[in-house]
């Protein structure tokens, strides 16, 4: 399964989301790392996707890649969640080194018109509450926040969006 994604980016830019591999599992704990290292101080310990057991993931869950011209430049990790109609996302990375264009966006996007695809009418995810960034992020995209709680060790933020 492969999409291609509509870019923003430059015109000679080719997004592509395809199902990860094991092949792809050295980029996404490279990005992984990479991307949340900086937290581990804000938080005390290391961010949760830093310890998730990535070549177990990829084969067990739906696990997207996405890339820029064949370079591998984020991630997304989705799954129905049962008990709603909601498409959760359990985790979303861009390589540091490739923020700020749009990547992220257009992953979250992805999951939205998946979710709508699935016969689903909202989108879920969550985020550590220190990572300030990311709560902006998801506010600017319309996701609303619904909680603040205690999970596995992680204060964590809840956001929803509803698609209907």
């Amino acid at each position: 399964m492969a999409t291609t994604l509509s870019s923003t980016s430059p015109p000679e830019s080719k997004l592509m989301l395809e199902k990860a591999t094991v092949e792809d599992i050295p980029a996404i704990e490279s990005m992984v790392n990479a991307a949340y290292s900086k937290y581990i101080e804000r938080i005390g310990k290391l961010p949760a996707p830093m310890t998730e057991d990535w070549d177990q993931a990829v084969r067990t869950r739906e696990i997207l890649v996405l890339r820029d011209n064949e370079r591998t430049v984020g991630s997304i990790t989705i799954h129905e969640d049962e008990q709603t109609t909601s498409l959760k996302i359990d985790n979303v990375v861009v390589n540091p080194g490739e923020q700020g264009r749009g990547y992220g966006y257009h992953m979250i996007k992805y999951a939205e018109v998946e979710a709508l695809n699935k016969g689903l009418s909202s989108v879920t995810l969550f985020t550590n509450v220190k990572m300030f960034e990311n709560i902006g992020f998801y506010a600017k995209l319309g996701f609303v926040e619904t909680d603040r709680r205690m999970e596995d060790g992680f204060e964590r933020v809840y956001f929803y969006k509803n698609l209907s």
